[in-house]
């Protein structure tokens, strides 16, 4: 007979308030799903009209003309922000497993590297790769996994207006592959590090706050873990560990 618990056992074991507290959590996190999906239909209805009534103001010769497209504008720009936060929401709430398949770190990463690197080239970065070939293949979601990516990414470009140096690494080590994504960009302090994996917690205007939220969730659903260093003036490193495949495992 095995002894360890199974996944069924574990639940058994649950207490009471335990599972009460959980199933508020879900019942919570579906109904703030289902509310963002319906304000985004009419939020999505404004912002075309908005721009639609622009056009018109647009070709018209009244003296008042300019203070209504300013007026016009601030709605439309205010209409993109919640879009944009309601699709990130979305992405956030709706996240709680992903199919995970055999795949390779050192493509995830190549492939984000390469997507960003006209935007690396025009900011003055200058991206470099040590990625190890001897890397052995974890599971993954290669779309999931490649939006956490893209993400941090981002961040380290936005972090590097002035040029840089954003360096990618991957490893093993006795039970994990792992990924680092080390900036010389301006770096956090001590408070934004805190509660930089907050949602709606952003350092940055116009922000949603749920970016590296959602790319925490995405990399621990795939059983691994993300940390973070950074010092301001000098940048900041991320850390991404995964399982190392048991098979591998001594």
């Amino acid at each position: 007979m095995n002894d360890d618990p199974t996944e069924s056992e574990s639940k058994t074991r649950e207490r009471p308030e335990e599972a009460s507290l959980r199933r508020r959590y879900e019942e919570l996190a579906e109904l703030a799903g289902s509310l963002a999906h319906e304000i985004k239909n009419p939020l999505s209805v404004i912002h075309m009209n908005s721009e639609l009534l622009s056009e018109e103001i647009a070709e018209s010769d009244s003296p008042i003309r300019r203070r209504a497209l300013d007026k016009v504008e601030i709605i439309r720009q205010q209409c993109q922000r919640m879009e944009n936060l309601l699709r990130d929401f979305l992405r956030f709430a709706r996240l709680q497993s992903v199919e995970l398949t055999p795949g390779s770190l050192n493509d995830q990463i190549d492939r984000v590297l390469r997507a960003y690197q006209a935007q690396a080239d025009q900011s003055g970065v200058e991206i470099l790769r040590y990625l190890d070939n001897d890397a052995p293949s974890v599971m993954i979601n290669s779309d999931a996994l490649q939006a956490a990516l893209m993400n941090l990414v981002k961040n380290a470009l936005e972090a590097m207006e002035e040029g840089g140096q954003l360096l990618a690494r991957t490893y093993t080590t006795k039970k994990t592959v792992a990924i680092d994504l080390i900036d010389t960009g301006c770096g956090m302090d001590d408070n934004t590090i805190l509660h930089m994996f907050e949602p709606f917690y952003s350092s940055k205007n116009g922000g949603s706050g749920l970016g590296l939220p959602t790319a925490k969730k995405i990399i621990e659903a795939h059983g691994g873990r993300i940390s973070l260093q950074s010092e301001v003036g000098r940048g900041t490193k991320f850390t991404i560990e995964f399982p190392m495949p048991p098979r591998l495992l001594q």
